[in-house]
């Protein structure tokens, strides 16, 4: 798939195992921004999504996608861990951790397969993604707003 952007975003592909949890790791680190226009800039001017049962089209439709998540998602909190890569394609696991306007609380569990240009940008995503209602009790990601630290566990060190 090719961009119709000149702008880069390495790691470039083919990926190796190295390269392939960098690019999982700074795409968890733009989503935890909660900054829907940095996150957008990721992604093609022309990347097609399926996220549930939403399908924007484009960086525009994205970065409006991402503005009613965030605002519908409160205290939003993830963690992305690399499932398996080959080439340009990188498969993800995630969960996050937000509550409602009423502060019921959620965990989010869900896949991604990613496809990326050759300029690094995501071309494709397709998200499928369960909602959990869990108590303020069964919490596990605790960071402040913003990038987890590195010392956070991730997904399997938290049996997740």
């Amino acid at each position: 798939m090719t961009s119709t952007s000149p702008e880069s975003r390495p790691p470039l592909p083919p990926f190796t195992p190295d390269t392939a949890r960098q690019k999982v790791r700074l795409a968890e680190d733009a989503w935890n921004s909660r900054d829907p226009q940095r996150a957008a800039l990721a992604y093609t001017e022309d990347s097609i999504w399926r996220n549930r049962a939403e399908f924007p089209a484009g960086r525009e439709q994205i970065e409006a996608f991402l503005r009613r998540k965030w605002a519908r998602e409160l205290d939003y909190r993830l963690i992305k861990e690399l499932w398996a890569h080959d080439g340009h394609r990188i498969a993800v696991r995630f969960a996050y951790e937000w509550h409602d306007d009423a502060g019921n609380w959620f965990r989010s569990y869900g896949n991604e397969n990613w496809e990326f240009d050759a300029h690094g940008l995501m071309a494709r995503r397709f998200a499928s993604i369960n909602d959990l209602p869990i108590s303020q009790a069964d919490r596990k990601f605790f960071w402040p707003q913003g990038r987890r630290p590195d010392e956070h566990p991730g997904l399997s060190e938290l049996g997740l």
